[in-house]
């Protein structure tokens, strides 16, 4: 017996529809480049980030190593540049340490809004004018 997961509508911050965050490397809880979430994604993958060196050493020092490439998993390894999505808890505990990373808000979907502030994604929006 098989499950499967309804994915939530894909909708960024703005009520627009989401904007892919990466394909190269291949993001997203449901790896379709996007930061689309369903009610199974219990880390919500939700925002879009633009990946610096000062957030891997930030991440990895929490745990979480996403700079080495673990091939069994198909996952090369994020460096700066890069573009991922990113646990909304995760980006929140990171700008409480001040190591929060750019954002692409197009490409951030709104259930990240649950956890984050919008006020406080746009401080950190790359896509804003």
């Amino acid at each position: 017996m098989s499950t499967v997961m309804e994915m939530d509508e894909s909708l960024n911050v703005f009520g627009e529809p989401l904007i892919a965050c990466g394909m190269d490397p291949l993001t997203g809880f449901f790896r379709d480049g996007k930061c689309n979430t369903c009610a199974e994604d219990f880390g919500s993958h939700t925002v879009c980030i633009q990946v610096s060196r000062s957030f891997l050493e930030y991440s990895r020092f929490k745990g979480n190593d996403l700079s080495t490439p673990v091939p069994e998993h198909g996952f090369e390894g994020l460096k700066p540049g890069d573009r991922w999505c990113l646990c909304a808890q995760r980006w929140l505990e990171a700008y409480d340490s001040d190591m929060a990373p750019k954002v692409y808000l197009t490409s951030t979907h709104q259930k990240a809004l649950e956890i984050v502030p919008i006020e406080l994604l746009k401080k950190f929006a790359v896509d804003l004018n």
